[in-house]
Order: C-alpha cells, then sequence, then structure tokens
C-alpha cells in the first residue's frame, strides 16, 4: 500500500481553542485545556493515521506579546513549528476583534509562503450567525486562504470539513510515527501536564502562570491484593513561598483536591490504578531563568 503524510501547524492567539482541536482531531487527549491563556507552553504533536495516511498534528502555544524569557520561549515555538510542513490551521476566535497579533502572524506565515487555513471557531458563542459573514471579509483582507472554515470545536461542528481540506494536502512519504501513535509525548510529559492542568482548573488567576510540574520518580509495582500499580512523585514548583501555601491549601485540602483529580485522570490515560505523590518548592522567578526553563523541559 502507498503511504503518504500530512503535517499541519495549529496557530493562533492564546485562547482559540488549538488545543480542544487537536484533541478533537486525533480522538484523544493529549493536549491540556482550560479557559486560561498560555496553557499550552510547548509544542505538542498529535498523530492519527487513518489507512494509507497519516496526519501529524503540531500544536503550539498562544502567540502573545513576551512577557518574560518563558514567553520568548513560548512564541519561538510558533515559529519553529511552522518549518517542513505542509500547511498551517490559522485559529480565531470569531467573537473576537483582529489584533495586531493576528496580523503580525498571518503576515508572517504568508512571506514564508505557508499555505493557510483559516478557521473562525466557537460559532456556538454567536447569536446573531451574519456576524461570521463579516469576519470572514476581515480576515480575507489579509491574505489568501486556501479554505475559511467556520466551526465549533465545542459542538464538533465542521470538523468533517477541515478533515477533508487536510486530506487533500497529503503527499506520498512514508510514516514517519507508528501507525498506533498519538503523541510524541514522553510518559513524564503527559503526567506533568495532567497535574499541570489541575492546578489551572483549580487555582485563582496569578499562581498557576508561575508553575511548573516535574516527574521526579515513576516506577511501577504490585499491590497486597496483585494489582499492578503505577508510582508517580511529583514536584510543583512556584515562584513565591505564599503560592506554596496556597497551593497547599490549608491542612492540605487544595494539594489534596489537586492528586486526586490528577490521579483520576492519570488512571484513566494510562489505564493503571495510580499512587500520586505530590510535593511543592519555591524557585523564584524561574519564568526568567535560561536554566530553570530548560531543565523543565520548556525551552
Amino acid at each position: 500500500m502507498d503511504t503518504k503524510s500530512v503535517f499541519v501547524t495549529i496557530a493562533g492567539r492564546a485562547n482559540a481553542g488549538k488545543s480542544s482541536l487537536l484533541n478533537a482531531l486525533v480522538g484523544e487527549k493529549i493536549a491540556m485545556v482550560t479557559d486560561k491563556p498560555q496553557t499550552t507552553r510547548t509544542r505538542i504533536t498529535g498523530v492519527l493515521t487513518k489507512g494509507e495516511i497519516q496526519y501529524v498534528f503540531i500544536d503550539t502555544p498562544g502567540i502573545q506579546k513576551a512577557r518574560n524569557k518563558l514567553g520568548e520561549h513560548m512564541n519561538r515555538a510558533v515559529k519553529d513549528s511552522a518549518a517542513d510542513i505542509n500547511a498551517v490551521i490559522y485559529m480565531a476566535d470569531v467573537t473576537k476583534k483582529i489584533s495586531d497579533i493576528d496580523v503580525k502572524a498571518i503576515e508572517g506565515f504568508k512571506a514564508a509562503n505557508i499555505p493557510m487555513i483559516l478557521l473562525l471557531n466557537k460559532t456556538d458563542l454567536l447569536d446573531d450567525k451574519t456576524r461570521i459573514a463579516g469576519k470572514i471579509a476581515e480576515f480575507s483582507a489579509l491574505s489568501e486562504f486556501l479554505s475559511v472554515i467556520p466551526i465549533s470545536v465545542k459542538d464538533r461542528d465542521g470538523l468533517d470539513i477541515l478533515t477533508d481540506e487536510i486530506t487533500a494536502l497529503a503527499v506520498p512519504s512514508p510514516h514517519y510515527f507508528p501507525d498506533d501513535s498519538v503523541t510524541d509525548q514522553p510518559e513524564k510529559v503527559i503526567m506533568s501536564e495532567i497535574i499541570r492542568e489541575k492546578i489551572m482548573l483549580l487555582m485563582r488567576d496569578e499562581i498557576p502562570h508561575g508553575i511548573a510540574v516535574t516527574v521526579e520518580e515513576l516506577n511501577e509495582s504490585v499491590t497486597r491484593n496483585g494489582e499492578d500499580i503505577l508510582n508517580i512523585s511529583a514536584v510543583i514548583y512556584c515562584e513565591k513561598a505564599s503560592h506554596k501555601g496556597m497551593i497547599i491549601g490549608k491542612n492540605g485540602t487544595m494539594l489534596r483536591e489537586i492528586g486526586s483529580l490528577a490521579r483520576m485522570e492519570l488512571e484513566e490515560f494510562f489505564r493503571i490504578k495510580v499512587n500520586l505523590s505530590l510535593w511543592v518548592k519555591v524557585k523564584e522567578d524561574w519564568r526568567n531563568r535560561e536554566g530553570l526553563i530548560r531543565n523543565f523541559g520548556l525551552d
């Protein structure tokens, strides 16, 4: 059987729905999703193989005005993800105005002669659907897109149309990932991201952005009942001593809630019973320290 592949980068501003789209296209939750900006910090590759075609989707951090060294790394990840691909899916929230960030990003992809598919997401939030036509006209004035697709990732409306457009871009090539792969993310990274997602969902806005999570120990053992169990020891790093206290919570209540939610999803994802131990440490201003950014795998 002759094989084909297609590589597509998913780009756009923060909270446009990029990670939700990746999860929907791959059919597995491999990227964390919250309503907070800067949820995705690094490139995440999703893989879907259907017959002779292998689809490779590269989710990127939301394009932003960098406020620290971590932000600079995140913007660089978007730029690097546009190399050697077949197309860019540029996602925009149809309910929001076009910003300078959108304009510069689209101009950059256009200058690099990268084909673009424009997705106008969150159509489910529009009471007046006639607004979509105006938004299409605004974006079309910036560039000529391969196609413009109004979509609701939440309702899975428009995904079939998008899949057809991407399939048309596939070219003869070997499959670069095993056909049963869904991501190239190492297990420890997936575990860390699941834990960080629960922190972002539970904590106040100013705290999650200064959080990093690393898995320090990982091993399997057998319980007294003969059941396999995955033992995970992870460290949550924050930037202030006051934040450490809030993450732990009164009598450890917040940390236990984070652990409980994370453990349930870890067991579902890895299909094994999980014993999760969490620790909290302070690394002041780590988002501006290159060494720590590298140590946390965010470079």
